[in-house]
C-alpha cells in the first residue's frame, strides 16, 4: 500500500502496464486523473464540493478509453485541448463508501502526466470551462499553508517529475 487517507480509501498500488492491456485485463476501471506541472511546480484545482485541492481528472464515460477520458476532464478543468498527455500507469485503488457507491470496492484508474509551460498559465485561465465543480487553480508553492490537499492526490504529484 502506498498512502491511506483519513478516510480509509488506499491507494494501494501504481501498475506498469501500457493503457490497452489494462483496460483488458484489469475491471473496473472508472476514472483517470493527471498530475499536471507547470515548470517545475505542479498544478493543483480546488474542488467546490470536496472542499481540498486535488490534481485533475474524472470518470470514464461508457464507451471512453482512458486516454479520451483525461483529454476530455482536462479540456473541461483547464479548458486546453493541445496537451502532449503521457502515460503513467494504472492505479489500484481500494474506496470506501462514497458519493458513488454505498459499499466498499476496488477500483483502477488511469494515471497520466502532463508538462506545460508558465505561460500556459494565461491560457488555463482564459479558456477553461468547469469552475462549478473546479472553483480555482494554483501552483502548489502558491497554495496557502493550512489548506487541505487530497492525501491520495498529494502522494500522486511524486509520480510525474519531468
Amino acid at each position: 500500500m502506498i498512502i491511506r487517507d483519513c478516510k480509509g480509501n488506499e491507494l494501494v498500488e501504481i501498475l506498469d502496464m501500457d493503457e490497452h492491456s489494462a483496460l483488458e485485463r484489469y475491471t473496473p476501471v472508472t476514472h483517470c486523473l493527471a498530475v499536471v506541472m507547470v515548470g517545475g511546480d505542479y498544478l493543483l484545482g480546488w474542488n467546490r464540493w470536496r472542499k481540498d485541492w486535488e490534481i485533475f481528472g474524472g470518470c470514464m464515460e461508457q464507451g471512453e478509453t482512458m486516454r479520451e477520458c483525461i483529454t476530455r476532464e482536462l479540456l473541461e478543468e483547464i479548458g486546453l485541448s493541445d496537451l502532449s498527455v503521457d502515460y503513467i500507469g494504472l492505479m489500484r485503488l481500494k474506496l470506501m463508501p462514497d458519493y458513488f457507491s454505498t459499499e466498499r470496492r476496488e477500483e483502477y484508474g488511469g494515471l497520466y502526466g502532463v508538462m506545460l509551460q508558465p505561460g500556459d498559465m494565461q491560457r488555463i485561465e482564459r479558456y477553461r470551462k468547469d469552475r462549478e465543480e473546479i472553483e480555482k487553480i494554483a501552483l502548489l508553492k502558491d497554495i496557502p499553508e493550512g489548506e487541505k490537499i487530497a492525501e491520495i492526490d498529494r502522494a500522486l504529484l511524486s509520480y510525474y517529475n519531468k
